[in-house]
């Protein structure tokens, strides 16, 4: 019969190490892993700019109406403001 390191190799030493090896390749399979999904994660989103004010714009000020911060009047009064707009930017008030 073979010895190991002077102890017989059919106990529990076969069994711990096997179990040392499975937890290790776990680990560096894990931080592979990990790794790879930092590291191919996509750039930060951009905030919405100009090109993207309308509806951003139309969604704030339905929020403010529906929060009960503007009456009726003013919400239709800025929303045709911000439809009507043909990219010059913002108009005079006209009252």
């Amino acid at each position: 019969m073979m010895f190991w390191y002077g102890h017989d190799p059919s106990g529990w030493g076969w069994f711990v190490m096997s179990v040392g090896m499975v937890f290790f390749w776990g680990l560096v399979i894990a931080i592979g892993v990990l790794l790879f999904r930092t590291l191919s994660r996509p750039a930060e989103p951009r905030m919405p700019g100009p090109e993207r004010s309308g509806p951003v714009a139309e969604q704030v000020l339905a929020e403010r109406f529906a929060r009960g911060e503007i009456d009726e009047d003013e919400y239709r009064r800025r929303l045709a403001v911000l439809r009507d707009r043909d990219g010059a930017g913002p108009r005079p008030d006209k009252r």
